[in-house]
Order: C-alpha cells, then sequence, then structure tokens
C-alpha cells in the first residue's frame, strides 16, 4: 500500500501575468491566452476548491514540486527526468517552492461583473460568457464590481449595489447620534430656580471576615484558598491546513493537540459587608454613622446621596451634586440659574 494512499488534497489556481485570467493549478498554459506559466507565480487557493478524487489528479498531486527546465523553462511533474519540451536533462532545473500554508480564498460570489463588456457572469467561470475575456479573481471581485463600465457596454445587463441604502442607513445612525447628543448633553435653555428642600442620605457598611465558597472556577485557587479541589477538563482540538505542493495542488493536513483547563472549588475569608447603617437628613451637612465594631469587623467605603429641588416657573426640578462640597453651597432660599436639556433635564447649575 502506498504511504501517501489516504492523503487529501486539493486543486489550486494560478493568475495569468499576461492576461489576468485564473486557470486550475493542473494547467501548464494559460487557458485564455496560451501563455506558459512562468516559475515565480505562486498558486493560491480556489474559492470553490474540493478534494480531488480523479485518480490522475491524485497521481499528479503526490510527484511532488514541478521543476521547470533550465532550458526552456517549461514546467514538468516532479517526478520527471528530463523536459518534456525541450528534452533537457531536468538536473539543471529550478524545483518550484513549496509547504507554504495557504490562506483560504475569499468567498465565491454569487456573481461576477466583466471588467471587459460588463456582462454578468456566474461566481464561479473564470471567463467572460459574453466576451470570453478573463474574469477577476474572488477577492478582487468588489473592486471590480465598483469599477467604470467600458462605453460600449453601458446598455449591457449588469447588477448594482444599493450604494444609496447604504448610505442612507448609515446617515440615518449618524442622525440619531446627534439627536442624542442634542438632546441630553447639550445645554438648551436656562431658568431660574429657588432652593425649596434639600435631601441627604448617608451609608455606612460594615464588613466582617467571613468565609466565602467558590465553584467550578477557572484556572488556579488563590493561594490563601483552602478546602481546594480542582480538575482538569481537557479535549482534543483539530484545524485543518492546506499546505502548498508546489504542482497545482495542496494537500490538507489535518493538525490536532490537546488543550486543558484546569477548574477549581475553593474556600477563601473575604470581607463581607453584613450590614449597612444610613441616615438622613433636610439640611447641607451629611452627617455619617459610627457604628460600633468587634474586633474582626470594619467599615467599608461611606458613600452618600444628595438633593436639591428646585421651584422653577413651570414646577419643581431637582440636581444632584456631585459632591459634599458642592452641596453644601446650596441654601434653601437661594437662587441659581438652572441649564438644561432638550428633554427638560437638569445638566448643571450656576449662581
Amino acid at each position: 500500500m502506498e504511504k501517501n494512499e489516504n492523503k487529501k488534497f486539493v486543486e489550486l489556481e494560478w493568475v495569468c501575468p499576461n492576461c489576468d485570467s485564473r486557470n486550475k493549478g493542473s494547467k501548464k498554459t494559460c487557458e485564455n491566452c496560451g501563455a506558459p506559466q512562468p516559475d515565480n507565480v505562486k498558486f493560491q487557493r480556489a474559492a470553490d476548491e474540493k478534494i480531488v478524487t480523479d485518480e490522475k489528479s491524485l497521481a499528479a498531486a503526490k510527484a511532488g514540486a514541478d521543476i521547470h527546465c533550465g532550458f526552456c523553462g517549461t514546467r514538468n511533474p516532479g517526478n520527471a527526468v528530463t523536459c518534456s519540451q525541450c528534452g533537457g536533462d531536468l538536473k539543471e532545473g529550478k524545483a518550484r517552492q513549496s509547504g507554504q500554508v495557504l490562506q483560504a480564498a475569499a468567498p465565491m460570489p454569487k456573481a461576477i461583473n466583466c471588467t471587459n463588456c460588463g456582462a454578468e457572469n456566474p461566481g464561479n467561470a473564470r471567463t467572460c460568457v459574453k466576451c470570453g475575456s478573463p474574469l477577476p479573481r474572488a477577492a478582487t471581485v468588489a473592486a471590480s464590481q465598483s469599477a467604470p463600465v467600458p462605453a460600449q457596454a453601458k446598455n449591457a445587463p449588469k447588477k448594482k449595489v444599493n450604494q444609496w441604502m447604504l448610505a442612507g442607513i448609515g446617515a440615518f445612525f449618524l442622525i440619531c447620534c446627534i439627536a442624542a447628543v442634542l438632546l441630553f448633553a447639550v445645554p438648551s435653555k436656562s431658568v431660574k430656580g429657588t432652593v425649596t428642600d434639600l435631601q441627604w442620605q448617608t451609608s455606612v457598611p460594615v464588613q466582617e471576615i467571613q468565609a466565602v465558597n467558590y465553584s467550578n472556577k477557572s484556572g488556579s485557587a488563590p493561594s490563601d484558598a483552602y478546602n481546594v479541589s480542582c480538575r482538569t477538563d481537557s479535549q482534543e482540538v483539530c484545524q485543518d491546513k492546506t499546505v502548498d505542493q508546489g504542482n497545482g495542488f495542496a494537500e490538507v493536513v489535518t493538525e490536532c493537540h490537546t488543550e486543558s483547563e484546569q477548574y477549581c472549588d475553593y474556600t477563601v475569608d473575604e470581607w463581607t459587608t453584613i450590614q449597612t447603617y444610613t441616615l438622613d437628613g433636610n439640611d447641607n451637612f451629611p452627617v455619617y454613622d459610627n457604628p460600633s465594631l468587634t474586633s474582626n469587623q470594619r467599615t467599608g467605603s461611606s458613600a452618600e446621596t444628595l438633593t436639591v429641588t428646585f421651584s422653577v416657573p413651570n414646577g419643581q426640578e431637582t440636581y444632584s451634586p456631585g459632591s459634599v462640597t458642592e452641596f453644601q453651597q446650596f441654601e434653601i432660599g437661594s437662587v441659581w440659574t438652572l441649564k438644561m436639556n432638550a428633554v427638560g433635564g437638569v445638566m448643571g447649575v450656576e449662581k
């Protein structure tokens, strides 16, 4: 049994530098203009690649990198001894580069517009059904679709991308963003307001060291954890790579490796809030509770909620100062200028 009998291959393609036509990898001359394939042309993956099953093609794929004759430049199979064109000794020839992992081709389009006559062709066509010109590669279809059509082809049927629709969608989202900024972030008017009420509420959390259990946490357990129980989950991850054989074909190689992840259950002692003490009042001097603590307790970060109520010509508005220092500037009966946004929210105040 042949060692590489079970290997899988796909046929590649190459682009003629003379006419830009796409050709199957096994073709030694351009199917459009007849020019021989130069030795510096690189193979690339086709958008419609399929696993090779034909015996003749499989044999060609397994023959090794092609050799370009050192005398006439003709491309010969890797297992050939003399040039098929001039009979020269292929020991003087140049073997094509091989072994590179090739990236996938761009997805095949549903249709391709001919850059010469504008006719629409099936996505897998290589030459135009109308004028016979080579069609662009899948990677450049987007560019060719938007390219100007020659004058003689203006009446040819063609499928256009609705650029106006795309532009309309973009403009709609831009308008929405601008409207949101104008409504909520930009002051639209100013009104006079008199302070009629002040409200504050403070909170002081009391924390205590408590045992906290964690389950199924990825990674290692913390150094101070106890009751630790870990497990490792492993799975095999496989990936297909397409490796250039230097002969118009590529081998599909499946590479697998094992990926492992550790998961742990454990317990750690952490500061945990067990009670929050609150105070409230109606002046501009917030007071914070000072709870009694045991030896294994502490107070967390205190917080406050501050609200100023204004009487305005159309009713009442409230404002939340950003700090206690700002809050203490407001006095009952004082008059301030309120900066309002378009939906009636208070954005800021000034004396």
